[in-house]
């Protein structure tokens, strides 16, 4: 299902003269992982395999790596983030192994809804194929824009789940190729234009502005459930990619001047059974945007963004989809393997 390979990072590892390195994989590609491990071991360089959840490239495992000896991480399914990295890192996005247009070809009369303007983005699985859906549509008859996004994406048209940079350019709607809800919903909520998500494992085409409004008015149930809170838990992640430190600073400030009482919190994993014993009536997570989504409903306390925190505190009336944004990109990096790091463009 996926692109891994083998022999360029094998070539990359001996470039910089590796001889034992650390694996770290997402959920879906544990077999890929072990596989590229038991092709490395074959050709002379010790492989150890992460077995850590690990959720983006915000969080990779390079202190783990130099912890363990290792001359290099080996980072699977995701592409390069501008981080201060500890060991020499091999980014490897994973390129799905399918072919987008079909699925285009098959929902073309949805994705005329959208207007004849559109925006197209993908996630880093899909962004080779990003060239061809654009050929596509636009013998079809449509203006396709690509965005350009910020640093903290890699190629123009990448969306992830904490930045829609791409996605916000002046078109009549957009159009999100790949699988998952999440990023769809997050570029509905942030560019607030018709969206249509087109799954090309499935052929499936999904409306998201209706999912978007479900979400947003469950947010608002949190914020609701928070307004008679006094005491706040402002929760940062010691992960690279999602230490917030300034802006977790910034939201216990303005609770403070509001007259709430709050506490910064550090965590890895952040999760509520861990937060159970503290005495607080409600939580602001500034790490990853995703976490007081996805998992609010296992939490006892309310659970809020820093935007959804200001409309407790009368500062904010619309609604806004916390992003975790970066500078203007320079150079793209290459589609494929790239090696980042200490010696190399961190």
């Amino acid at each position: 299902m996926h692109e891994i390979p083998m022999g360029e990072i094998l070539e990359r590892l001996r470039e910089i003269e590796a001889s034992r390195v650390l694996i770290q994989t997402p959920e879906g590609l544990k077999g890929e992982a072990q596989a590229l491990a038991d092709f490395l071991e074959e050709n002379g360089v010790e492989a150890i395999i992460s077995g850590d959840i690990n959720y983006g490239a915000c969080d990779p495992a390079d202190t783990e790596a130099k912890r363990l000896g290792c001359d290099a991480l080996v980072h699977l399914g995701h592409s390069y983030m501008r981080l201060n990295l500890e060991v020499p890192t091999l980014f490897v996005p994973a390129f799905a192994k399918v072919d987008v247009v079909p699925a285009l070809e098959k929902n073309l009369e949805e994705i005329k809804t959208l207007g004849k303007r559109i925006a197209v983005v993908t996630t880093a699985q899909h962004i080779h194929e990003l060239g061809n859906a654009k050929e596509f549509l636009e013998k079809e008859g449509f203006e396709v824009l690509i965005g350009k996004g910020d640093s903290r994406v890699s190629w123009p048209g990448q969306v992830l789940g904490c930045n829609f940079s791409a996605a916000k350019l002046d078109t009549d709607g957009v159009l999100f190729i790949g699988a998952g809800h999440f990023h769809p919903i997050g570029v509905a909520v942030a560019v607030k234009r018709p969206t249509l998500a087109v799954n090309p494992y499935s052929g499936d085409a999904i409306w998201m502005d209706r999912e978007a409004e479900r979400l947003v008015r469950k947010r608002w149930a949190q914020i609701a459930k928070a307004m008679d809170a006094e005491r706040f838990g402002v929760i940062t992640s010691t992960k690279k990619g999602q230490l917030r430190s300034v802006e977790a600073k910034r939201v216990v400030k303005l609770l403070r001047e509001h007259g709430k009482y709050a506490k910064l919190i550090v965590m890895d994993h952040i999760n509520y059974p861990a937060l159970e014993g503290f005495d607080f009536d409600a939580y602001v997570v500034v790490a990853c945007p995703r976490v007081p989504i996805d998992d609010y409903e296992n939490w006892g306390k309310p659970v809020l963004s820093p935007m959804e925190v200001e409309i407790v505190l009368g500062l904010r009336e619309n609604y806004g989809f916390d992003e975790i944004t970066g500078v203007e990109r320079g150079e793209d990096e290459p589609v494929g393997v790239s090696l980042r790091g200490v010696g190399h463009y961190v």
